[in-house]
């Protein structure tokens, strides 16, 4: 076991949520026992104001924590995580954070800020941009390069990064717009682990599944860590990984959660063991997105594809429903739009599709399950132009909202029969439609 007091932070991490403690922080925990790596320890940055209760709990524990792997026969391994050796709260005092972004330590800003945090709203106060802008004005006057890494479920996440961040740093911080062009490079990277929301034990413990992976594009200017020591694969284009885990793993989620939700399914497992929604999934998987998937070097397909169905089906994590639904009008845009926009070109039948915009437009515009059931609705990016559409009359308006506006799907007639037939039947009805 590595000594903690030897550890320096290389790393400052935004967004100490769960998925990130489950694993970026699995990862450099197994890191630090190598002697040559003490300098890769992570210093947390949490800047959001429902933050405290986690920071306070992480804190009060010198941010020492329990992940728990769950394997499918229902076994439990359980790591005691140490190596988020700093951390700081935005919401108390902002410097420290700052200061270690502008520290000569640190090589690299890691980021798990959810689908729509690049989003950049250049006006709003102490977002992750104004921060990490901060920092990078001292870092340049120092003549510090520095990596931003993202690790978030988007299509060419380092890209969006790099969009993000240059345009807000173009209309707020312009003298180190160019600077970082120069001095701050955006790898790719694609992340997977299921990590459910559990509320059981500490809030401090994370339960995940036992599958992992990471694989990340070697362009990092001021160097990395050997995380290849501990599994995680480089490579020079992560496209086909992140195209094939955002299209099957992340888009077969958003298929089966909001049905399954309005039928009144809590869990994932008891979602997967209906042989309706296991037919569904793998239909959509064989028929629809693979065509679209081009198979990556050393990557079976069929086999990723029956592994997905087996992580699906791990009672032993028992992953929500309703987290898979959260934050929908980020996550159709990255995981159901690219895939439905090549659907369409191609002419192919999209039902399985329609089905699922039907069932997710009854779950906003309702907010209630088939049952009665009041849905807490999570949707932290939808726009006030969303919420008008919500409230038209026309279940066709439903085709304006953000994430579909681009897609004309007004103008697609056999779509939009398929879409009314769905919202005029209950999910169960709908079902028959594909001869299930």
């Amino acid at each position: 076991m590595y000594d903690r007091n030897t550890i320096s932070a290389g790393i400052v991490h935004f967004g100490v949520g769960n998925f990130h403690r489950a694993h970026l922080q699995y990862y450099n925990n197994l890191l630090l026992e190598n002697e040559d790596q003490k300098s890769w320890g992570i210093y947390g940055a949490m800047i959001m104001p429902g933050d405290g209760p986690l920071y306070s709990a992480l804190k009060s524990e010198e941010g020492i924590y329990d992940l728990m792997i769950c394997y499918p026969s229902g076994d439990r391994e359980t790591y005691t995580v140490r190596s988020l050796i700093g951390l700081c709260w935005g919401e108390e005092d902002t410097e420290p954070i700052i200061k270690q972004i502008a520290s000569p330590e640190t090589k690299i800003i890691t980021l798990t800020i959810t689908e729509g945090g690049y989003v950049v709203n250049p006006d709003s106060p102490k977002s992750v941009f104004w921060y990490i802008a901060e920092g990078l004005k001292r870092r340049m006057a120092a003549g510090l390069p520095i990596t931003i890494l993202s690790c978030d479920n988007l299509q060419h996440n380092g890209n969006t990064a790099a969009k993000a961040f240059l345009s807000y740093f173009d209309a707020k911080y312009p003298e180190i717009a160019s600077w970082a062009r120069k001095s701050v490079s955006f790898p790719n990277s694609m992340v997977d682990r299921i990590t459910p929301a559990t509320k059981s034990g500490k809030i401090t413990d994370v339960f995940c599944e036992d599958f992992i992976q990471w694989v990340v594009e070697d362009k990092f200017i001021a160097g990395r860590p050997a995380w290849e020591r501990v599994g995680v694969q480089f490579t020079d284009d992560v496209t086909p990984y992140e195209n094939m885990k955002l299209s099957l793993l992340n888009a077969s989620h958003s298929l089966l959660c909001y049905p399954a939700y309005l039928e009144g399914f809590k869990k994932v497992d008891a979602v997967l063991a209906d042989f309706r929604y296991l037919k569904l999934i793998k239909d959509f998987m064989d028929v629809d997105v693979t065509p679209y998937v081009p198979e990556p070097k050393g990557v079976n397909l069929s086999e990723y594809k029956e592994t997905l169905l087996r992580r699906f089906s791990n009672a032993a994590i028992s992953d929500q429903v309703s987290r898979l639904c959260g934050d929908g009008i980020a996550k159709f845009a990255v995981y159901i739009v690219p895939t439905l926009a090549k659907m369409l070109a191609s002419g192919n039948d999209t039902k399985r599709l329609a089905f699922l915009l039907a069932s997710y437009y009854k779950y906003l515009k309702f907010e209630r399950t088939e049952n009665g059931e009041k849905i807490d609705i999570f949707e932290p990016h939808i726009t006030i132009r969303d919420k008008e559409i919500l409230n038209g009359e026309s279940p066709l308006d439903f085709f304006d909202l953000s994430p579909f506006a681009g897609l004309s799907l007004k103008s697609k007639p056999t779509f939009v029969n398929q879409y009314e037939f769905f919202v005029e039947h209950n999910v169960s009805e709908g079902f028959k439609a594909f001869d299930i």
